[in-house]
């Protein structure tokens, strides 16, 4: 059976190996949910001396149908592997989130070139502010066009 299959902004057309779905669309995500990391940014002197704790979330689009079909490990984008680009990326300290967040996104792009999009979410759980809240930091979204 012909199979007409989009994941993602990815067409796929071809014989599936199971047969096939006309017209369905794979909605292909990892996510990687409240990673906790003890980390060293911030704009004062104390945040870079002392630290503190951040919360990082992440998802990214990447073309999953082969793997669907497939059940191997090499055609998917791991969420461990995603994981540990976070860690890294946090490891190196920064005046500014943005910038601790435009490094994994671009260290993603490296990783899998095929990635569709990243929505990296990066708290800081206690900011030098005077006011109750549960956290504050950056969100961004890259999208490859």
């Amino acid at each position: 059976m012909e199979a007409n299959i989009t994941s993602g902004s990815y067409p796929y057309q071809g014989s599936s190996p199971s047969g096939g779905v006309v017209g369905a669309f794979v909605l292909s995500e990892i996510f990687i949910r409240d990673l906790r990391i003890y980390a060293f940014h911030g704009v004062l002197p104390q945040e870079r001396a002392v630290g503190g704790e951040f919360v990082v979330n992440a998802v990214m689009g990447y073309p999953f149908l082969e793997a669907c079909e497939s059940d191997q490990l090499e055609h998917t984008a791991s969420y461990a592997d995603l994981a540990e680009i976070i860690k890294k990326e946090m490891t190196v300290p920064s005046a500014l989130l943005e910038h601790v967040a435009w490094r994994i996104i671009t260290a993603a792009r490296q990783r899998w070139s095929n990635m569709q999009y990243l929505d990296i979410t990066i708290t800081k759980v206690a900011p030098p502010i005077a006011a109750a809240m549960a956290g504050a930091g950056v969100h961004i979204r890259y999208e490859v066009e």
